[in-house]
């Protein structure tokens, strides 16, 4: 019994699942945030040419 409890606490495999996960989640946060301000930009742009436009 205690080399499975020895065994369990030394693997490391699942603490890595976890931060790839984190990882993944910061990458998904930032682009959505930065796409999010580009496209706010970006129709504001568009809406300013065809204002102008006769």
């Amino acid at each position: 019994m205690s080399k499975f409890v020895t065994g369990f606490l030394k693997d490391e495999s699942g603490a890595t699942a976890i931060e790839y996960g984190l990882i993944a989640a910061l990458i998904a946060v930032v682009l959505v945030t930065a796409l999010g301000l580009l496209g706010n930009n970006l129709a504001r742009t568009f809406n300013t040419v065809a204002n102008d436009l006769p």
